[in-house]
């Protein structure tokens, strides 16, 4: 059938069911991305008694999801942009199940970190993705939305990946919980395989125009400083979710609040929450008002202040769990980010700036997860319960110190970013 004789729908026509559907598979990925990224946060004292490691050690085996995550996003991106999301991400899919797997029968450090490296990898098309189809399914007015939307499916898989998994650990192991998440990730890449194309063109004609080369996408995006800039300050305001929802959180609630573990994953999971109302709230604003950037810093400025308070003040529970909402909702204000790089670079290379951001957002794990536990060892007394290293609150603070002023750096970092917007139809 001849693609010009047929009028295939413009992109993204808003109400079309078939969009919602295409990008909503996308977000899915992206919660299963999330269940994966902080589902080792409620098996710490499993993982030190079972594999024999320190924080140290633990806190690198969970970076090694976001080595592989941060590593490869730009080459993501340039994949997407190249390739199309249908294909790179239900392959990638598989790939996270037979990660998972592996790492459910770990019994060495080793093993264990090839088993995360894998997952990591599987798992690195998600987000991007979902924002590649949303690019292709949408109008650019609906974008900061649909990216919020999609981080708010993200922290959905955040508070899947505590709570619940943390009452299946309990009743089951980690090593058959690791298992039965590799059986999901194997089911969704048949799902997203079946129901996924990736533009409305593609309905009508197999044959679309690839998009520019590898390098040519690169240069485009690394040429430009305004994506250096919002990089760095979308990472400073992921890296508290990451390292304290993410990971070190559950812990640090358990060890210094006396909270049990599920109620421990329960608290620290407000931020997750937090996250999901507030990424798309930042994105709705951000369509409604044209003014990303400060929206950005309204939020970026919030979430300094109210962390800074839940690390630094003697405050009881109760008020921690109202901070880490409050903390959770301004830091989902970084999808901004995307917003401005969507509208700072061409459509052709969309994919490869989503990817650029995400690379730095996601690094943060990698740096802050391992950077903590060492503050943790640095601190540590030598008290010990059952194979688990015990961590005083002066420790805690000491490594969680890192986060606030990052985020500093990423509030001043926003001085320089232009907001340049493109209105197009």
């Amino acid at each position: 059938m001849n693609i010009e004789t047929s009028r295939p729908p413009q992109r993204g026509a808003l109400g079309s069911t078939r969009a919602w559907i295409v990008w909503g598979m996308g977000a899915l990925t992206f919660t299963y991305a999330f269940v994966q990224r902080v589902s080792p946060s409620v098996m710490i004292d499993q993982l030190m008694a079972d594999l024999m490691v320190s924080g140290a050690v633990l806190g690198n085996l969970t970076a090694f999801y976001f080595y592989a995550y941060a590593g490869l996003q730009v080459p993501v991106g340039m994949m997407l942009d190249r390739f199309g999301p249908r294909r790179m991400i239900a392959a990638a899919l598989l790939l996270a199940a037979g990660g998972s797997v592996i790492f459910s029968q770990a019994t060495t450090v080793e093993a264990a970190y090839l088993g995360r490296l894998l997952v990591g990898i599987g798992v690195a098309f998600g987000y991007v993705g979902s924002l590649k189809l949303a690019t292709n399914w949408f109008p650019p007015r609906r974008f900061a939305l649909l990216s919020g939307l999609t981080m708010a499916f993200g922290m959905l898989g955040g508070i899947l990946g505590q709570s619940p998994v943390a009452a299946l650990v309990e009743f089951t192991s980690w090593r058959q919980s690791m298992l039965i998440l590799g059986i999901i990730a194997a089911i969704l890449a048949v799902i997203f395989w079946l129901v996924v194309r990736d533009n409305p063109i593609r309905e009508y004609s197999a044959s679309t125009e690839p998009g520019p080369s590898p390098l040519k996408g690169l240069g485009i995006i690394l040429s430009k400083r305004q994506n250096w800039l919002l990089a760095l300050t979308s990472a400073a305001m992921t890296a508290p979710l990451l390292a304290l929802a993410g990971f070190w959180g559950v812990a640090w609630l358990m060890q210094i609040h006396d909270l049990t573990r599920a109620e421990a994953s329960a608290v620290s999971s407000m931020m997750f929450i937090g996250w999901g109302f507030g990424s798309p709230t930042a994105g709705w604003l951000s369509d409604r008002f044209g003014r990303p950037k400060i929206i950005m810093q309204c939020f970026i400025g919030i979430a300094l202040v109210s962390l800074s308070a839940m690390l630094y003040l003697p405050i009881p529970t109760a008020a921690i769990l109202v901070l880490l909402a409050i903390s959770g909702f301004t830091l989902g204000g970084m999808v901004t980010g995307f917003a401005m790089a969507r509208y700072s670079n061409p459509v052709s290379v969309t994919g490869a700036a989503y990817a650029f951001v995400n690379m730095a957002v996601t690094a943060t794990g990698a740096l802050f997860l391992p950077l903590i536990g060492w503050l943790l060892d640095l601190s540590w007394d030598g008290v010990m319960h059952e194979g688990v290293r015990i961590y005083d609150a002066t420790g805690y603070t000491l490594g969680f110190s890192v986060l606030p002023a990052f985020l500093l750096m990423g509030l001043l970092a926003t001085l320089w970013i232009k907001e340049d917007r493109i209105d197009e139809s």
